[in-house]
């Protein structure tokens, strides 16, 4: 099976802002992490694609209250009956 490599043409700021960053500053941030420039461009992409992409699957959106009632029927099936024989507070 044969691999495709895809490349990214990265054109430099002039100077550092916000939305960019100059070559110095690439080479800087390579030399501290001890790494190559390409490292630094991946690190920094990983870093705010973390920060900024969900990291599930969006769900349906709230439940139904019919929904609701058949969890709710569930869980009283479900849920132990008699006395309390030990409480623990985890805030207190």
């Amino acid at each position: 099976m044969a691999t495709t490599h895809d490349s990214l043409l990265l054109k430099f700021r002039t100077r550092d802002s916000l939305h960019g960053v100059t070559r110095l500053t690439v080479k800087a941030l390579a030399q501290q992490l001890d790494v190559n420039e390409t490292q630094v461009v991946h690190l920094a992409l990983s870093k705010l694609a973390s920060e900024i992409l969900p990291s599930y699957e969006p769900d349906d959106g709230p439940l139904s209250e019919r929904q609701i009632k058949a969890v709710r029927r569930d869980a009283n099936d479900l849920l132990p009956i008699g006395e309390t024989i030990r409480e623990e507070v985890l805030f207190g």
